[in-house]
């Protein structure tokens, strides 16, 4: 059956008192919940600028978690995850309407990951990646939701001048600001060895993509000091933002193939 280790760490970073990113995770009580529903992790990191981004980043990853643990076994991930993440929009929206956050700005990223078998389904809104990291490379799964992302794929900036761009954090989509939000949805097949990374803008803007790698490549080393080992270097390096990290490493799988939609055991 799938197994995994997991790790987690968080700064507030050199500069900021408060912490707008959150993280959060669900993880099967059994091997039965474990086949039937799978694992979930989330981090979420709230706009800087807006008034309560910190509540927004919490709002998201708890409607995340919650609803995750109280779905029907069963259900596909791939379809589940993004109704997810639209929940999770419709709740932090939702949230101005309160009395003591009314005419407030609300917004966040999101990027969540679920694993079941020999898959993990990754839904995003915003710029907090997942990375795969394999045989001691990482790829990043994710695709920003940045003006600077937009117009490197129009051909209107090289993506070696995003990093010296002003515009580099503004996002063309997050979660809070309008009713629905169309989240960006990936399925990929994970194998024994594998790690996958999901991490605020904190870490990726302050970490090359060769660094993360080998930094989660560690196979002999605690999965939490990894990921405490990657927010302490990114916060080493600059600083100026939260930063959190989610680490997690397959350590075995379980095949399965697929029947009219629904998933099977394949013989070993």
């Amino acid at each position: 059956m799938l197994d995994i280790q997991f790790g987690q760490a968080t700064d507030p970073g050199k500069v900021r008192t408060n912490n707008e990113d959150f993280m959060g995770s669900f993880i099967p009580s059994s091997r039965q919940e474990a086949r039937a529903l799978g694992y979930l992790f989330a981090v979420a990191d709230g706009v800087g600028g807006s008034d309560l981004g910190e509540v927004a980043s919490a709002t998201a990853v708890k409607i995340i978690t919650e609803e995750f643990a109280q779905a029907q076994h069963g259900t596909l991930l791939n379809g589940l995850l993004p109704r997810l993440v639209q929940h999770a929009n419709a709740a932090v929206h939702d949230c101005r309407l309160q009395p003591q956050y009314r005419g407030k700005s609300m917004a966040t990223t999101l990027v969540t990951c679920a694993l079941r078998y020999d898959q993990a389904v990754i839904s995003h809104v915003g710029d907090s990646r997942c990375y795969l990291v394999r045989n001691g490379r990482a790829r990043q799964i994710t695709d920003d939701h940045t003006l600077v992302n937009q117009q490197r794929k129009l051909g209107l900036i090289s993506a070696e001048d995003i990093a010296e761009s002003d515009s580099r954090h503004v996002l063309i989509k997050s979660l809070g600001p309008e009713m629905f939000v169309a989240p960006e949805t990936n399925t990929i097949a994970v194998e024994p060895g594998d790690t996958l990374v999901l991490c605020s803008d904190g870490v990726h803007d302050e970490l090359p993509t060769r660094e993360l790698a080998a930094i989660a490549s560690q196979n002999g080393k605690d999965i939490n000091a990894i990921a405490q080992e990657l927010v302490a270097r990114a916060v080493e390096v600059d600083g100026n933002d939260n930063t959190t990290a989610q680490v997690i490493r397959v350590r075995s799988v379980e095949k399965v193939g697929m029947y009219r939609g629904r998933p099977y055991r394949l013989p070993s």
